[in-house]
């Protein structure tokens, strides 16, 4: 009788030790949910922020569509671009096209050195470091003479692999190209003129 007694004791401690072990592991589980939440909003914050930045370009080039040409200064391989430093980072915000008046070429050239500004996150800074732009943002902003359209596009890092954009904006700065995502719009300027 004293057998069984000893026996059925250590029976109700492997209970609890079994679980323990299972309520550690359901714990586990929900530290990483929580990680891979935290992760997945961040990168829906970061594309929200390309999207405001890919919409301020496109509405200052249709705002100065005299000068839309300055504006276009990537090649279609996406290289120069704006933004976060780099081998094939625009220095400066010059407008090399002759188009529109001094003026709406001046106008161009702010616009472009205030979304280069935008991209290094300048629109917000914490302890003297730009802190308001998405992990590497770059922007290219390409013409394609035949079709007469502009296509605009923002890259930058995200927190984990997933496909390569089909868009050339900044290829190879990212690391794997799967880790680079972009967004993009395309616009036509109309001509006003006959």
């Amino acid at each position: 009788m004293a057998t069984a007694a000893s026996r059925q004791c250590g029976v109700a401690m492997l209970e609890a030790l079994i679980a323990m072990v299972v309520l550690l592991i359901g714990l586990l589980g929900i530290v990483g949910l929580q990680a891979k939440t935290h992760t997945l909003n961040f990168e829906a914050y970061q594309r929200g922020q390309a999207l405001l930045l890919l919409d301020d370009m496109a509405n200052r080039i249709k705002a100065n569509r005299y000068a839309a040409p300055c504006y276009a200064f990537s090649q279609a391989d996406g290289r120069p671009y704006l933004g976060t430093d780099g081998p094939n980072h625009k220095g400066d915000a010059s407008c090399s096209a002759v188009a529109g008046t001094t003026q709406s070429r001046a106008i161009a050239e702010s616009g472009m050195g205030e979304w280069n500004l935008l991209l290094q996150g300048a629109n917000e800074t914490a302890g003297g470091e730009n802190r308001g732009a998405m992990i590497g943002a770059r922007g290219c902003v390409i013409f394609d003479a035949a079709t007469g359209l502009y296509t605009v596009i923002v890259t930058w890092q995200g927190m984990s692999a997933t496909m390569a954009p089909a868009v050339a904006c900044a290829n190879g700065m990212y690391g794997t190209e799967t880790r680079r995502r972009a967004v993009r719009t395309t616009l036509r300027i109309p001509s006003l003129t006959e």
